[in-house]
């Protein structure tokens, strides 16, 4: 994985929080009255939406790269699949070593 998805992931993760706590916070002041805190909580419900779309495509976009990740390894792995089975040979020895010194 490498920083940039790490970044997007965080990214995310981060989104899903403040949504929560605008959600929260409209909930909170649902019984509050005042043509100003109507105004506020409508713009803060419309920006709500439009966030859980970026969102949903943002996660969207991750699956189609992780469809398209599993797509070229398994067309990697039917073209060459001697290569195939030393990588994996060669990935297990690594982390049995690792596993073995603890």
């Amino acid at each position: 994985m490498n920083s940039v998805e790490v970044n997007r992931e965080k990214l995310v993760a981060d989104m899903r929080v403040v949504i929560s706590d605008a959600e929260e916070l409209l909930r909170a002041t649902a019984g509050q009255a005042g043509e100003k805190i109507s105004a506020a909580r409508a713009r803060i419900q419309d920006s709500i939406e439009v966030a859980k779309g970026k969102l949903a495509e943002v996660g969207e976009l991750g699956v189609q790269r992780a469809k398209a990740s599993a797509r070229a390894t398994d067309e990697y792995v039917h073209e060459h699949p001697w290569q195939s089975v030393g990588i994996a040979a060669l990935a297990g020895l690594v982390v049995g070593i690792l596993i073995g010194r603890r």
